[in-house]
């Protein structure tokens, strides 16, 4: 689950710090490495998903959807 989370945050923050980290990172190896870091990118980002429930804190970069009425 953690891992299918990672691909959706690299889908919908891609001006993130994380998803920028990613980028930098694996974004320009194959099939193997792009596995390898989005192993490492769902860790990442469950650390700091678990600060943003702890402190309020949002992740560096991270867009929050407007609320509906």
């Amino acid at each position: 689950m953690a891992i299918e989370i990672a691909w959706g945050w690299l889908r919908h923050q891609p001006e993130s710090a994380l998803s920028q980290w990613y980028q930098e990172r694996f974004g320009a190896g194959g099939t193997r490495v792009h596995k390898i870091g989005i192993v490492a990118l769902a860790r990442k980002l469950l650390i700091a998903l678990w600060h943003y429930l702890e402190s309020g804190e949002l992740p560096e970069d991270a867009v929050l959807k407007p609320a509906t009425a």
